[in-house]
């Protein structure tokens, strides 16, 4: 495996890091284009979104506008600086549901191929 330098650092971000950001994750992992990590802007999410997992990552990948916009809020330098890309992908799906993995994998694949990331 190539080290983490070469690859490509993508943070996947949605409210709660349980279902849509977490499935990305998944989809992602073994992929040796990236690194990726995933985070919940929520308090209670499962890894909690934070200036650090921000800072980590080339690129910041959010589910929906709301995500992006709570990232211009509490950190509007990291905003300023890094590409924060959505995929318009609501909150109606289950981890790992087969219409979410389709939608992550065709928005994700659409959005790098455009080198939009």
């Amino acid at each position: 495996m190539p080290p983490s330098t070469d690859r490509l650092k993508i943070l996947f971000v949605c409210t709660i890091n349980r279902m849509r950001s977490a499935t990305a994750h998944v989809l992602y992992a073994a992929d040796t284009r990236f690194e990726v990590r995933s985070a919940g802007t929520d308090s209670n999410a499962a890894v909690p979104l934070t200036r650090m997992l921000l800072d980590w990552a080339d690129s910041v990948v959010v589910m929906e506008r709301v995500h992006r916009n709570h990232i211009r809020k509490h950190y509007p330098d990291i905003y300023e600086c890094k590409q924060v890309v959505c995929l318009y992908i609501p909150d109606e799906y289950d981890y790992m549901q087969a219409e979410l993995t389709t939608l992550i994998k065709a928005r994700f694949e659409n959005v790098y191929s455009r080198g939009l990331i």
